[in-house]
């Protein structure tokens, strides 16, 4: 594995962080610039219908809704206090080695986490699903 190749390892670095705002709606005259959702750890991942939502790349939580006077930086605490990127408070050329390391395994166990959860969630919407399908059959419904 080539360390450095990881799409996801890439956005540990701001510059990288920072190219993925082309089209994000708010620019001069606000705080939540690209510059500064960038610094807070955020990568653009617009859609057709939100084209404000900003993940961390490193805990994976998205944000949408965004106002011109949000700051990235709080919002992020607020809606992710466990995010290791925030709480560490370095920039990415500050980090010790061990300190990068720190940082993808405990990205690796949001990964999971996320994983995890999305699994959970399509196996409670299929046994909801079928639950209906078996009440519909017992009760003669068809």
């Amino acid at each position: 594995m080539e360390l450095f190749q990881d799409e996801e390892l890439k956005m540990l670095f701001y510059e990288n962080r920072l190219k993925t705002y082309e089209g994000w709606p708010f620019d001069k005259d606000c705080i939540c610039t690209p510059e500064n959702m960038a610094k807070a750890g955020f990568i653009h991942t617009p859609s057709d219908n939100s084209p404000d939502i900003a993940m961390c790349f490193f805990c994976l939580k998205e944000l949408e809704g965004w106002e011109p006077d949000d700051d990235p930086g709080k919002e992020h605490i607020t809606h992710s206090p466990s995010c290791y990127f925030v709480a560490l408070k370095k920039k990415e050329e500050d980090l010790t080695v061990e300190e990068f390391f720190k940082l993808m395994k405990e990205r690796k166990k949001f990964e999971i986490i996320k994983s995890c959860n999305e699994a959970i969630n399509t196996f409670k919407e299929a046994a909801k699903v079928k639950r209906a399908e078996i009440i519909k059959s017992v009760m003669g419904e068809e």
